[in-house]
């Protein structure tokens, strides 16, 4: 296990829950926190904010069914599937309520668990997170430029078949491209998730998420009108095009949640919790201070 890891005082924890082999790390007591990360990382995204969440909070952070030590089974990567891990994780626990964070695609599934388990969340926090409908849903080109890698990805086997043995160079893009400041990261920060994404089956699981857009879509739409009920808390990074240039986060999600609160943060890409760690754990500790569990 290497330095980075073991700094920071997690334990690390797998079983077999609702089909799939899930792992996770924990740290800290009191009231549980579910960090949910995004593509292209792992658990070790939360590794800024574990130590100081972890002082307060139980927090848990899983790999996403795909990523990182959890398995990467060949199908099964709609969200609605994802939040039914999420449940029986915590049901393993022992948490029949719970806080949730989540980035990018964890910010997906934690918007699915919102609205199938009304009644086990008490707050949300999605990072960086256009939701997938209103995402699918846009018809300005420039958006469907940026976003290539999304098409790429839905393409079958073939972005497997280019990006092994070539993991570094595919990760190290998005992680230069997608930050403000493009040495944000070590290069023993990329490795870690290097390491991750050269285990067998990994690169075809982040594939394959993106791969259950149309299913995601199909169960957005059932229940649209359906608000989430829980306060959510919006954040993102000003300086990442995708999201900021065409999107008006806080009202997009305002036409998703019916409590909504956020905040754009100035020097940001698309990674805040791993760019302005400072700012992403103040307002984390601000949103959750009355969470009591």
């Amino acid at each position: 296990m290497d330095t980075l890891t073991v700094s920071l005082r997690v334990t690390h924890h797998t079983a077999r829950l609702n089909g799939i082999t899930q792992h996770w790390v924990t740290a800290g007591g009191g009231p549980p926190v579910y960090l949910l990360h995004g593509f292209p990382e792992t658990w070790f995204a939360w590794r800024k904010q574990i130590p100081v969440l972890a002082e307060r909070y139980t927090i848990i952070a899983p790999d996403l069914r795909g990523y990182g030590d959890t398995e990467k089974p060949a199908f099964g990567y709609d969200k609605r599937t994802m939040a039914n891990h999420l449940a029986a994780l915590m049901d393993h626990l022992g948490h029949k309520r719970a806080a949730i964070v989540g980035h990018d695609r964890g910010a997906r599934v934690g918007t699915r668990f919102a609205k199938d388990y009304r009644e086990r969340i008490d707050r949300f926090v999605t990072m960086d997170n256009v939701p997938t409908r209103i995402l699918t849903q846009s018809d300005n080109p420039h958006v469907s430029q940026i976003a290539w890698f999304v098409r790429f990805l839905n393409v079958p086997d073939l972005p497997e078949a280019l990006i092994a043995g070539r993991e570094e160079v595919w990760l190290t893009h998005f992680y230069r491209s997608w930050s403000y400041d493009p040495n944000m990261l070590s290069p023993e920060e990329i490795d870690v998730y290097v390491r991750a994404y050269r285990q067998p089956g990994a690169v075809r699981g982040a594939a394959m998420d993106y791969r259950a857009t149309g299913e995601d879509v199909k169960q957005d739409m059932v229940d649209a009108a359906q608000l989430i009920t829980c306060p959510v808390l919006v954040l993102w990074g000003q300086d990442f095009e995708l999201n900021s240039r065409f999107f008006n986060l806080l009202d997009v999600w305002r036409g998703m949640a019916e409590d909504v609160r956020g905040l754009g943060i100035s020097q940001c890409g698309h990674l805040p919790q791993e760019e302005r760690p400072d700012i992403v754990n103040e307002e984390l500790l601000r949103f959750l201070k009355d969470w009591t569990g």
